[in-house]
């Protein structure tokens, strides 16, 4: 079967999903944020502080942000942004990620190949 044909049969969630989880793939740490969100800022300004290699989707600048959103919550269980993985694993939002700065963070961005 075709990749054409493969994304007829996709909905247009699963589409969303597989947008998903290949940036989460591609990306040792893949942050979903909003522009305008200050927990984001903080996300990613303690990423910056450990020079880590990490990329963003900012969803409220993406046509399909809400849907991508959507279907986050179904792959990784969280509605709410930010949603970040490290090395393909769901670390959760802002309050998961400053809790483990002093603690396994640095272990996993290293292990990621993010550092």
């Amino acid at each position: 079967m075709s990749a054409a044909k493969i994304d007829q049969l996709l909905t247009v969630r699963q589409r969303q999903q597989v947008k998903a989880q290949a940036f989460i793939n591609d990306n040792p740490v893949a942050v979903f944020s909003k522009s305008y969100c200050p927990y984001c800022k903080a996300s990613k300004a303690l990423l910056t502080e450990l020079n880590a290699n990490f990329q963003v989707m900012e969803l409220d600048q993406v046509d399909d942000g809400a849907e991508i959103q959507a279907a986050l919550k179904e792959l990784s269980g969280q509605s709410t942004v930010p949603n970040i993985f490290i090395g393909g694993e769901h670390i959760g939002g802002n309050s998961d990620l400053q809790s483990r700065k002093k603690s396994d963070l640095p272990k996993l961005l290293t292990s990621a190949g993010a550092v």
